[in-house]
């Protein structure tokens, strides 16, 4: 048995004062004798200097790594020691400095050398519904409870750059998230919050100039009338954060665009510029792993998609905005999503941390050892949430933050239990909020800097990581780089490619999700098993914020909103760089002389479309992929129910057969995305699975309105529309769908809906409105859901 060395050095220093060498010792039980003397690795010996030096900056001068050493002591009398290292193996990376440590280069065991054993994580959840007074409500109720940090989710007219007042919002506004037209909006949002002692995340990408603008005007706007006598620049300095920024994986994943891939990095530099000198504290992108598992991508192609946008953000700061990397890349952060499968979590942040600092160092050679840093928030998965049996959700969710919280993040959201079901009620925010304090107060988690250093299982998951995203980010190089590899389409294929996969996987029985194709309830169990979720009136959100934008259009100069608008539109117009931050054409400098004026975000938005244009995405799909996982079993899962599920897809292949002889063609879907709604994982996926199973399947674009989808399905002449609905709009938008169909002659045209629907939705969608014939929630297994289908469309012989 391998003893790891954990005496404090003070004592030893004390015993050896004439040499660093110490006694190693091995053995078994309870039982050690003395082997042989060491000297103490570099490694160690920097790391007790770091780790020295963070205490120091504590605000608890109390604490020292010595009293960590010895006062975190077990009711069985173990003394748990800060961070632990193998003395049979003191030169793990081979350089002659000993082993790997938290807080020294490549970081893989962390980018501080205390991590959580001092200061634990930022409790950061992620909020934002209804309006701008509900949500201010409920961030000062969460402050008040132990949360340390506001997460701000928008919602999808602000994220597209649209004012409520437009008629492509309608289904929308305060949805999934809080509507922010005005600058009005945002210091509601924040009043009584000072914004210079919070830490505020915002999730915000298309629309970013506009919020950030709002952001920045209404913290300067709150010390003027508090007359704390802070000027402008020292309320700037004070901001602390992180806007997320991350418009690459927008064209991947999440689709919340609003300009082409090339204006819209030169708004990243222009951010980068503006926030390094003005709000050093600040970090100006968030670089989203996130969305990219949510959306389908497995760990390795996550972490190389990711750590490949964060290469492309500093060349463009470097090598396009003429930006010093030292001022930009310490303050770029991550965000990672965080699965079920635990190991492989944990170490793909420690493989995240040494790719990113080899990588930067490589490329960028930077002075500044913080510009090799890898710093970022987690989120637990919101796609291995489910519908059937939510409360098992609180499981998943807590393995999902403990692998966080081991991989080391800096910060964490974990996710409501009912968030596969709706949008969050009180007590279900609540609960996920408290599971990050049971666990940072109940359990110990936070005693040990990376437990896992030196576990031979993971280092090595760790390295295959690394070396599998290595592959990954050598491929997107080959191609010319991120912006390139998203622009030619093939980023997006894999990822559709990939969540194909996952899909077939659970629909085949390979992989197991309990509740959903294993250990189900009796649909009178599922019925006990409901839980309510919260119900926002879309139209009374919408009607109120229109009245806002009025207001605010009212009283406010509009010679100074068209000189305003006229200079940032003139500056998008531009073919040279604007990125420093004393250009007067800077564009987030010209967007807060835009708030100031009392301009709205669909304004600024509009100004700048005027320059760009709006990005359009191409329409594709992949097939093959899903039929591969029945054709062919993967490794692992039960054989039993493979076999079985193989069979039940081989069945619907012949009854789709039936179908084409007696109708004399295949059934044919409109797969369809309506309101300002981008996240399509779910809708490609039905329409590659739908394609598989031998359905004729036309997919639309996104961000369609009722009408539009209307009209593509009396064009393509389909049996049946299949609308995918995942941010809360269905109540108003599958009525409208109706309405349409009626109004051109083509209410024959059978609708269908899938997605994030509540169940106390069911009835009014489906008997009051008769908005659909049928609504599949999320775990629906896509053979079930094609055999539904196939059912609700009328043969023509009736």
């Amino acid at each position: 048995m391998i003893h790891c060395f954990k005496l404090p050095f003070s004592s030893l220093r004390r015993t050896f004062p004439n040499r660093r060498s110490v006694n190693r010792y091995s053995g078994s039980g309870t039982q050690f004798s003395p082997l042989s003397t060491f000297t103490i690795p570099k490694s160690v010996q920097q790391w007790e200097k770091l780790a020295n030096d963070e205490l120091a900056k504590s605000k608890s001068k109390k604490v020292t790594v010595d009293s960590l050493r010895t006062e975190r002591i077990t009711p069985e009398g173990i003394e748990i020691q800060p961070v632990y290292w193998n003395v049979s193996h003191n030169d793990n990376d081979g350089d002659g400095n000993g082993p790997e440590m938290p807080g020294i280069f490549p970081y893989t065991r962390g980018p501080y050398a205390t991590m959580h054993t001092h200061r634990p994580w930022t409790i950061r959840q992620y909020a934002g519904f209804s309006t701008a007074e509900e949500s201010n409500a409920f961030y000062k109720k969460n402050l008040a409870a132990g949360q340390q940090g506001l997460s701000v989710a928008f919602d999808l007219p602000t994220h597209r750059g649209y004012d409520s007042n437009h008629e492509r919002v309608v289904g929308d506004v305060g949805m999934a998230g809080v509507p922010i037209d005005t600058i009005d909006d945002m210091e509601i949002l924040f009043d009584g919050i000072d914004l210079t002692k919070v830490s505020v995340s915002m999730t915000m990408n298309g629309a970013v100039l506009p919020i950030l603008a709002f952001y920045i005007q209404a913290a300067i706007e709150q010390h003027m009338n508090d007359d704390d006598d802070m000027t402008q620049s020292e309320v700037m300095a004070n901001l602390r954060g992180t806007i997320q920024n991350d418009i690459l994986k927008e064209f991947m994943v999440r689709n919340t665009y609003i300009y082409p891939p090339e204006p819209s990095m030169r708004i990243i530099g222009d951010i980068m510029g503006y926030t390094a000198k003005h709000m050093p504290n600040y970090n100006s992108i968030s670089i989203s792993g996130y969305h990219l598992q949510e959306a389908g991508a497995d760990a390795a192609l996550e972490l190389g998609f990711t750590i490949a946008d964060g290469l492309e953000y500093l060349r463009t700061a470097v090598d396009v905005a003429k930006l010093d990397v030292d001022k930009v890349a310490p303050r770029l952060s991550f965000f990672w999503g965080i699965g079920l499968n635990f190991y492989t979590e944990i170490a793909k942040m420690r493989a995240a941390r040494r790719l990113w600092a080899e990588s930067v160092k490589e490329k960028f050679n930077p002075k500044n050892p913080k510009s090799l840093l890898l710093r970022t928030h987690c989120q637990t998965s919101g796609y291995t949430l489910t519908e059937t049996q939510p409360m098992n959700n609180i499981v998943r969710t807590t393995i999902g933050a403990m692998a966080a919280i081991q991989g080391g993040t800096q910060s964490l959201h974990t996710n409501s239990y009912d968030e596969a079901i709706g949008l969050p009620t009180e007590q279900s925010a609540r609960t996920a909020r408290n599971t990050q304090l049971i666990l940072q107060e109940e359990t110990g988690i936070t005693d040990v800097a990376d437990p896992w250093g030196g576990s031979f299982m993971m280092e090595s998951l760790t390295d295959e990581l690394y070396n599998k995203a290595k592959c990954i980010m050598d491929d997107v190089e080959s191609k010319g780089g991120m912006t390139a590899f998203v622009n030619d389409g093939h980023a997006k294929l894999l990822m559709e490619e990939s969540a194909a996969k996952k899909q077939g996987r659970i629909d085949s029985g390979v992989d197991v999700v309990v509740g959903v194709n294993k250990y189900r309830l009796s649909d009178e169990e599922e019925q006990e098993e409901k839980v309510d979720v919260l119900n926002v009136d879309n139209s009374a959100v919408r009607n109120k914020q229109i009245a806002r934008i009025n207001e605010v259009k009212a009283s406010r100069n509009d010679s100074e909103v068209k000189d305003a608008l006229a200079n940032l539109e003139k500056s998008a117009r531009r073919s040279d760089s604007t990125s420093s931050a004393d250009d007067p054409n800077n564009l987030l400098h010209l967007c807060i002389a835009c708030a100031k004026a009392r301009c709205t975000v669909g304004e600024m938005s509009q100004a700048l479309e005027n320059a760009w244009g709006r990005h359009v995405p191409s329409t594709s799909m992949i097939q093959g992929v899903y039929a591969a996982s029945f054709n062919s079993r993967p490794g692992g899962g039960d054989s039993e129910a493979h076999g079985k599920c193989s069979a039940e897809y081989q069945s619907m292949l012949d009854l789709v057969e039936e179908f084409e002889a007696a109708e004399g063609r295949r059934p044919r879907i409109l797969v369809a995305k309506m309101g300002q709604d981008g996240h399509d994982r779910g809708a490609k996926v039905i329409a590659t699975g739908f394609a598989d199973l031998g359905f004729d399947v036309d997919i639309g674009p996104l961000f369609q309105t009722p009408r539009e989808v209307a009209l593509q399905a009396i064009d393509s002449d389909v049996h049946i529309i299949g609308v995918s609905s995942q941010a809360a709009g269905h109540k108003t938008l599958l009525p409208a769908l109706q309405q349409e169909l009626k109004e051109l002659g083509a209410d024959h045209m059978v609708v269908v809906a899938g997605g994030i629907i509540p169940s106390q939705d069911y009835d009014y969608l489906l008997k009051e409105t008769k908005s659909c014939a049928a609504i599949f929630g999320p775990g629906t297994r896509i053979v079930d859901a094609a055999r539904e289908v196939l059912n609700v469309i009328p043969l023509s012989h009736q």
